[in-house]
């Protein structure tokens, strides 16, 4: 029997409406598709590409523009978009909360985004910190992360992530200038934001933010671990703790049915591994065979256990 009669069946013994039915049929026969996803993709690349907008304006033109233009122009989109989101959010709760518009989030990013350039402009333009300006970089952090918790937004969770990534790694790699220890410090990083992140999920405040602490711990640890195993003297001991990290991933990733985790494990540990092969293949041909074969190997096995994941779900 075909999906059209399944369905007529249904609409008959009264298990869906009509115009359900008729819904469902369209889906089927390919009248109707979604167009969530790359609507969503297009919303966030204009933001981006907004804020680039406004980054290249500020740097090309603030000599012609003058500071108070720049700074009320700054000013005025991160008000509006700030006013936007507070008149149309939700009650806060510890509970995942709907974006009350398709843009809200969108909107919010935007304001978030100006926010980094104003603040940008205003140490370039006036160095009030001078030295210390990474404090930015931690105000910051601390204020996407109330925007983030308050209007349950994962972009800006994100970037609350990353910023305080910079702070962290500006702020304590002036203690220590080894590639080694910078290494250690992502690590530690990556670490601790795993851990807050467990944390609050184990308290139900933003559960559902897990997965974005999880994806930022992942990529900064393996990628620290990754540059370790690229170094000839202490390779060795980086490339093991990479091949654990990753399998740790890989394992973790099938576990829980997030494919991510398994592509950050097979990509990095695969980086990591290639570079000792590549010390001890000898010419050309042998090491262009390597990266074939290899590679092939990887991404069938990445296609192969993606379609897994898939059929779990």
């Amino acid at each position: 029997m075909t999906t059209a009669r399944y369905l007529d069946a249904w609409r008959t013994s009264g298990r869906i409406t009509a115009e359900q039915a008729a819904a469902l049929i369209a889906i089927t026969r390919k009248e109707r598709f979604s167009l969530f996803f790359e609507l969503n993709a297009l919303l966030y690349l204009g933001v981006l590409l907004c804020a680039a907008g406004l980054g290249w304006t500020v740097q090309t033109h603030f000599a012609a523009l003058g500071d108070l233009a720049i700074l009320a122009t700054l000013g005025a989109v991160v008000a509006g978009s700030l006013f936007y989101c507070v008149t149309r959010a939700a009650p806060y709760s510890p509970a995942r909360v709907e974006s009350p518009t398709f843009a809200f989030d969108y909107v919010l990013y935007l304001g978030c985004l100006a926010i980094a350039v104003a603040a940008g402009y205003v140490e370039y333009r006036f160095h009030l910190l001078q030295a210390n300006w990474d404090v930015y970089l931690l105000a910051m952090s601390v204020l996407f992360f109330v925007f983030a918790y308050r209007f349950d937004n994962r972009f800006v969770l994100s970037l609350a992530l990353s910023t305080l990534a910079g702070w962290f790694g500006v702020r304590l790699a002036t203690w220590y200038m080894l590639p080694q220890s910078i290494r250690g410090l992502a690590i530690v990083y990556g670490a601790v934001v795993a851990m807050v992140g467990v944390w609050m999920h184990s308290r139900g405040i933003k559960a559902h933010f897990l997965d974005a602490y999880m994806h930022v711990a992942a990529n900064a640890v393996l990628l620290a671990l990754t540059s370790g195993a690229m170094d000839e003297q202490t390779g060795w001991w980086w490339l093991a703790g990479l091949i654990g990290a990753a399998a740790v991933a890989v394992a973790l990733g099938l576990r829980f049915k997030r494919f991510a985790f398994v592509l950050y494990g097979v990509v990095y540990g695969y980086v990591g591994v290639s570079q000792p092969m590549m010390r001890t293949l000898h010419g050309d041909t042998a090491r262009l065979a390597y990266f074939i074969v290899s590679g092939t190997a990887v991404l069938v096995s990445l296609a192969l256990i993606a379609r897994r994941v898939g059929h779990e779900r």
